[in-house]
């Protein structure tokens, strides 16, 4: 079963920037990937994802322009540019796969709190 190993969350004031990653440790994950994310008290979101040719990605309005989704060749290694960051994007962040049905079990995920 596929594994995801999120990294790189941190804290950051309000307009920084982080770069987040999701490795697949030995393994290449050759379907749609999407970034999520989950506030306190809040149902987990889907925020980005990335075709499995790496050629389509689509955001969630919120973060449209501010965050890019990217891979590398061999497809082990999910990333997330996070620029202009808001105090709106504080949450746990995680990767797995984009359809319902291709999803494996979640990983620890990494915290990333903006402050103002």
């Amino acid at each position: 079963q596929v594994q995801w190993v999120e990294s790189g969350g941190g804290l950051v004031q309000a307009g920084g920037s982080l770069r987040l990653s999701c490795v697949t440790p030995g393994r290449p994950f050759n379907y749609a990937v999407s970034w999520f994310r989950q506030a306190p008290e809040a149902e987990r979101e889907e925020v980005a994802s990335i075709g499995a040719a790496g050629l389509s990605t689509w955001y969630t309005g919120s973060v449209k322009g501010r965050f890019t989704i990217s891979r590398n060749s061999d497809k082990t290694t999910f990333y997330l540019q996070m620029d202009d960051l808001k105090p709106e994007d504080t949450a746990v962040y995680y990767c797995n796969a984009e359809e319902i049905n291709r999803r494996t079990s979640w990983g620890q995920g990494t915290q990333v709190v903006v402050s103002s």
